[in-house]
């Protein structure tokens, strides 16, 4: 990816996916401008550091953006979020600027990883998003900060059977669990099942034909 002379990214993102994406999961103008901004601070920071794949670029839209919205639908009525493992701010970034004005809307990212954190930092000031970046492993979260959650997510983070270990604390207060998972979930869900009772459904992804959500209602230890 090239750098113009202004210094700022040349992206290879293909115009029609973009429009794709937003005909797929309609946002309102002032979401797009947010999620636009998002999108180019975020390839700025890829030529710097390995945030995203180079090759998933021309779809970014698709499948980074609108495979992090589509999970709203899944949860219209949550205002509290938490993004563990956050990385490059899917979903977290993108659920954030849909959320911005709704008074009580918060989504918090959290990431272990200085140098991640710190884009999650910037991309949240440049975006006005509500949203709050968390230095520190997602367990430590669970423990300290579950009480006011409505869904916690996680985007290629971990299998199955970990990420309930990490999201155990929300679910047991209250909250759901949406994880985006390929065409192995059946075989993560069955390994999972050994150590955890889980209330879960599936929900077809939009974005992939081999995706899945799951979604997790309710867990208790075996």
């Amino acid at each position: 990816m090239k750098r113009s002379d202004e210094g700022k990214p040349q992206g290879t993102i293909d115009p029609a996916d973009k429009a794709r994406a937003l005909a797929l999961i309609s946002v309102s103008r002032e979401t797009q401008t947010k999620l636009e901004a998002y999108v180019d601070l975020l390839l700025d920071w890829s030529t710097r550091q390995n945030l995203i794949g180079p090759s998933t670029i021309p779809t970014l839209w698709s499948r980074h953006v609108a495979d992090s919205l589509q999970l709203i639908e899944l949860a219209p009525t949550a205002k509290v979020w938490a993004d563990f493992g956050a990385g490059a701010g899917f979903p977290g970034i993108p659920i954030a600027c849909t959320l911005a004005g709704q008074d009580g809307a918060a989504v918090h990212l959290v990431e272990s990883i200085g140098k991640k954190a710190n884009f999650l930092r910037e991309a949240v000031q440049v975006t006005g998003a509500p949203a709050v970046v968390h230095q520190e492993r997602a367990e430590k979260f669970s423990l300290d900060h579950g009480d006011s959650v409505d869904v916690v997510t996680a985007r290629a983070l971990a299998p199955l059977k970990l990420l309930c270990d990490l999201a155990f604390p929300l679910v047991q207060r209250g909250a759901i669990g949406l994880f985006p998972k390929g065409q192995d979930v059946d075989a993560e869900l069955t390994e999972a099942t050994k150590y955890w009772k889980i209330e879960a459904t599936k929900a077809p992804s939009k974005t992939s034909e081999n995706g899945t959500i799951v979604v997790i209602t309710r867990l208790s230890r075996r």
